[in-house]
């Protein structure tokens, strides 16, 4: 276990499972105090008893993230449990399923944008006075923000470019502060998210072929690059979307 990150406290969103559990399990090895994020409280008690069993540092936070004070809520709660914040990881979202473009109804479309876009908006907004200079902000975005476009996912995909747009524009506005700001987008991952394309033989082979490492991303392999994005070799990296997908927009 390093302790590169000993002292410091991190929120990570949607971390009591899949890619954000893997996240919230990397700082947390590394040393960090880790604020779980879960939209179920149970689910984010879990994460953090078994970070502690591995001697590391935890505390639960429940919020629907689709709910306009959720942000603020989430951060009250958070006042109570720690100091500061040195890292912000936006990885909660949801995908809305797979439907048609002409068969997206409002409240789907409206409840995608709420938690993917609104939430890590206002998760920022709330979070920038209690964020250290020299801080880390890192959301996780989708490859389908850069070429790799899927019509039955445009509610998701939308609500992802805009998140690639408040990374942008924040890099550059928290830049006097020397707090960095980058987005990662995943690949197809083997996460709830996607429980029914792995499902399936045809499916899983389905989702390998994706990338021409020929296998399916699992979620450390997005928590290492957010890792080294949280660390002191990633200080003048900033404004960048990193492709961790693979290499499936090739």
């Amino acid at each position: 276990m390093h302790d590169d990150l000993a002292g410091k406290y991190a929120l990570v969103t949607g971390a009591s499972r899949g890619i954000g559990r893997a996240i919230a399990d990397g700082l947390a090895d590394r040393g960090a105090t880790v604020a779980i994020h879960g939209a179920d409280r149970d689910a984010a008690e879990r994460t953090v008893r078994a970070i502690e069993e591995r001697d590391g540092r935890a505390f639960p936070l429940a919020a629907d993230l689709a709910a306009e004070d959720a942000p603020a809520r989430l951060w009250e709660e958070y006042d109570r449990n720690a100091p500061h914040a040195d890292i912000i990881v936006n990885n909660a979202g949801i995908l809305g399923g797979r439907t048609p473009f002409t068969e997206v109804d409002a409240a789907t479309f409206d409840r995608v944008l709420a938690v993917n876009t609104r939430a890590p908006f206002f998760v920022l907004q709330h979070g920038l006075p209690r964020l250290t200079d020299g801080g880390r902000v890192v959301n996780i975005s989708t490859r389908f923000t850069h070429g790799s476009y899927n019509p039955a996912l445009l509610p998701y995909s939308m609500s992802k470019a805009a998140i690639d747009a408040l990374t942008f524009a924040l890099a550059k506005e928290l830049a006097p502060r020397a707090i960095t700001v980058n987005a990662v987008g995943p690949g197809g991952t083997a996460t709830d998210m996607n429980a029914a394309r792995l499902a399936t033989e045809e499916g899983r082979a389905a989702m390998a072929a994706d990338s021409p490492l020929g296998r399916i991303g699992q979620p450390a392999d997005v928590a290492g690059v957010v890792g080294f994005l949280v660390s002191d070799a990633a200080g003048r990296v900033t404004g960048q979307w990193i492709d961790a997908s693979g290499g499936s927009l090739l």
